[in-house]
């Protein structure tokens, strides 16, 4: 079993207004984890205590929960090593499984697009800015904070010990290791209903997209949208001839009752569930479930963008759209390049069966392969434990920045720049007064040298209110404290002029 096991937080949900005892809600769920095989045999679990600080929950709470499964039979402790699921579950355990998930495999192929048919029938097997990055720039991670030994150690293990397993043609799909690690994480994490041959590997999430657009969409389709919504997903939609229909996004996330107004049989429908894109939003789980709904009673495709859901501050990581779909009509992607750093160009897409080797021959046609070494080195450091520690560490760092930048602001430009939901993710959307444009600004504060990116830029009708979009985990306090000293003099300037009558 991976030794990263104990070090990724369980998505697990507990209710603190609930009249069950939490000790008997969290023992209800960690059941059920294991019965449903999203725990596998010999998955090691947390620690009582870091379970308890991850739930917020006592100590003793967790050990009652934990007692009581060791004497079921659920788990079993080894002296020295830890808490694991147990490797043989009693026969009447096994009888009282619930069914697994269902996952449709038999979807007929005229749900591929033409060119989806073509990779398939042809049996193929085989605006970024340079420089140092600069407050407020999006995507950047905490670069100072990466182990980077550790990495460089890994990289260097990976090259004496397996060049000649490297070097050659791989896998389209993927570096296995990297693969069974991803599904492992995910399965965990973010309660995804994956395998690891649903895996593929991508040259970032921009490629999972691309990929996505090539092989599901016909020109002409109708493809919904969040407006507004990431740029990047909209580029490949629209390479790939779509037909794309805006959907505004609500305090629930995306405004569903609108989406079926302006559309009423969508091809696919993109969404950034856990953490909207670049609004900030949450879905709520009945509006998750009745986009589901939709999908799955129209036939259209659900792209599930989980760009940065790792990184949330005052809840625990919310489960995944994809594993709550019964009818395999998600598409789950997310990338490392946000969590790790954006020049490893690593991410992934989990899909369907049905769709799986047709995606596995567009990625093939796209580029033959990622990089194998990358790979490698990336499975040993999630396997090494190393990626759980790192995400725990990062969450901790970008709420203190988080904290920095939002109190820069208010102290700054009080009652001018209004920052927006702010409880999760790497950026936050800073509002400017109404009927003030965002663009003129963010071209007076980059000549500054602060990038500011404007909200109006990320939508395709005009959006009700101007602001910017600010980045922030990869700055440190005193570095955003300066920039948004910029930041506060070209608003206050703007805002003057704004205000001055016209000749």
């Amino acid at each position: 079993m991976s030794r990263d096991a104990a070090s990724i937080p369980l998505a697990i949900s507990i209710d603190y207004s609930s009249r069950l005892p939490l000790h008997r809600q969290l023992y209800d769920a960690l059941r059920a984890a294991v019965l449903s095989g999203r725990l596998s045999p010999g998955f090691q679990l947390p620690s009582t205590r870091q379970l308890a600080s991850d739930l917020q929950l006592s100590r003793n709470t967790v050990l009652n929960a934990y007692d009581q499964l060791l004497a079921e039979g659920y788990l079993e402790g080894h002296a020295g090593s830890g808490t694991f699921v147990a490797r043989a579950i009693p026969d009447f355990v096994l009888r009282a499984q619930p069914a697994a998930p269902v996952i449709a495999s038999d979807r007929p192929s005229a749900a591929l697009s033409s060119r989806g048919r073509q990779f398939v029938s042809n049996q193929v097997r085989r605006f970024r800015r340079t420089g140092a990055p600069i407050p407020f720039r999006m995507g950047i991670p905490a670069l100072d904070e990466f182990p980077f030994a550790i990495w460089s150690r890994l990289f260097a293990q990976e090259w004496k010990h397996h060049p000649a397993g490297l070097l050659p043609y791989g896998d389209s799909a993927g570096y296995l290791p990297l693969r069974q690690s991803v599904a492992t994480y995910l399965q965990v994490a973010r309660a995804v209903h994956c395998r690891p041959e649903q895996v593929i590997i991508t040259s970032g999430a921009q490629q999972a997209l691309d990929l996505a657009a090539r092989v599901l969409i016909d020109p002409g389709q109708p493809v919904c949208i969040e407006d507004p919504g990431y740029i990047g997903a909209r580029i490949a939609f629209q390479s790939a001839g779509a037909r794309l229909i805006p959907v505004p996004v609500g305090s629930e996330g995306l405004e569903i009752a609108k989406a079926k107004k302006s559309c009423r049989r969508p091809r696919l429908i993109y969404v950034t569930p856990s953490h909207q894109y670049p609004l900030g939003t949450t879905m709520t789980l009945g509006r998750r479930l009745e986009l589901l709904q939709w999908a799955q009673r129209v036939g259209s495709w659900i792209i599930e963008d989980d760009y940065d859901s790792e990184y949330r501050y005052s809840s625990r990581p919310i489960a995944s759209l994809q594993g709550l779909d019964t009818s395999g009509s998600v598409l789950y992607t997310g990338t490392f390049s946000k969590v790790l750093f954006p020049s490893l160009r690593l991410g992934y897409i989990v899909v369907p069966p049905a769709l799986l080797e047709a995606f596995v021959a567009a990625k093939a046609a796209a580029d033959g392969q990622c990089p194998a070494l990358e790979q490698a080195v990336l499975a040993q450091f999630m396997a090494e434990g190393h990626f759980g520690r790192h995400i725990r560490r990062m969450r901790k760092l970008y709420e203190q920045r988080q904290a920095a930048l939002i109190e820069a602001l208010e102290n700054e430009l009080p009652g001018i720049l209004t920052v927006g939901q702010h409880d999760a993710g790497m950026h936050v959307v800073a509002w400017l007064p109404a009927g003030i444009s965002d663009r003129p600004i963010a071209e007076l504060a980059l000549q500054q040298g602060v990038e500011l990116q404007p909200l109006s830029s990320y939508g395709l009708r005009p959006v009700r209110r101007g602001g910017f979009v600010m980045g922030y985990a990869g700055y440190s306090p005193a570095a955003m404290r300066r920039a948004v000293a910029v930041v506060g003099d070209v608003v206050r300037r703007s805002l003057k002029s704004a205000s001055r009558p016209s000749a």
